[in-house]
């Protein structure tokens, strides 16, 4: 199999990120897995779409939801696209291959009375873990970076003369982001508190626990489902909520779509239209009380 020059092409050339080339991996292992065991299939290159449907079968008896299904199957269909493109196979087996149906996935943001609680109103600790917290939070809001961008912050990153923050975004593409004089003043109490830890000194990245080293993503997770979860009875309180959040609040107060599609680091428009959905209600909002011919 090609699997190993698969991850090498992904890396090298795409530029992919970790997380994303481990789950590509993950699910081309676990579909060879399932061939080795049902059909004595040592090499999933030569497969044929029949055995590809007899593992979306399992997969849907497995109770795994329709949209995770898809997103293994994209899985090989990468694969086997650059099987095709090196020419070690002439067709791909999921040529004709139909994803399954999946009901339409929202995800509601925090209202601007919830983010003005949390970040206002509720009391943060007054220690190290307190004040990182709140800049934690300041900054997935009013910057919308990603968990995983944030979590790699460096302290280099931060440009103090022109109030920008340097961003290393999907496929290792750099962002410039304005940084608000809220998030300023949070990262200078921060940046005091930091310097007393032992071993801070040392580390390069921004964001760090209280025994001085770089934090991880379930930490960022947890923080922010801490957090929000008093201010907020909504289900899904995480870090990609406050993303959504906040591409959300800009465009209700007028943003170019554009202009938000550059802030979030997005390689096309559509992926921005996503945020679009709370926009359009409040548009629908505003027209309704401002215009004429609503009034009774």
């Amino acid at each position: 199999m090609w699997v190993k020059a698969f991850v090498d092409y992904l890396e090298l050339e795409k530029n992919y990120s970790r997380h994303t080339i481990e789950a590509y991996k993950k699910d081309i292992d676990a579909f060879s897995k399932f061939c080795s065991e049902e059909f004595d299939e040592k090499d999933i290159d030569d497969v044929s779409y029949p055995q590809i449907r007899s593992w979306v079968v399992k997969l849907s008896n497995d109770k795994i939801s329709n949209r995770s299904i898809n997103r293994k199957v994209s899985s090989l269909k990468a694969y086997y696209r650059f099987l095709q493109k090196t020419e070690v196979i002439v067709t791909s087996p999921l040529l004709k291959h139909k994803a399954l149906k999946t009901s339409k996935k929202i995800e509601v943001p925090f209202s601007e009375e919830e983010m003005t609680k949390v970040l206002q109103q509720i009391p943060f600790a007054d220690n190290f873990e307190g004040v990182r917290d709140k800049l934690m939070i300041e900054l997935l809001y009013t910057t919308g970076v990603r968990r995983a961008e944030l979590v790699n912050l460096k302290v280099n990153d931060i440009d103090y003369a022109n109030n920008n923050l340097k961003v290393l975004g999907k496929r290792n593409k750099e962002r410039i982001l304005p940084l608000l004089p809220s998030a300023f003043s949070i990262l200078k109490a921060y940046m005091e508190r930091r310097s007393k830890l032992e071993n801070a000194i040392d580390s390069k990245y921004l964001f760090l626990t209280s025994s001085g080293l770089k934090i991880y993503e379930t930490l960022v997770y947890r923080t922010i489902n801490k957090y929000l979860s008093l201010v907020s009875p909504k289900v899904k309180k995480s870090p990609h909520i406050l993303r959504h959040t906040f591409a959300t609040h800009l465009l209700n107060r007028g943003a170019d779509l554009n202009a938000v599609k550059e802030l979030l680091g997005h390689a096309s428009l559509a992926s921005t239209q996503v945020y679009t959905h709370n926009s359009i209600a409040e548009l629908k909002n505003v027209h309704l009380k401002a215009h004429p011919r609503s009034k009774k």
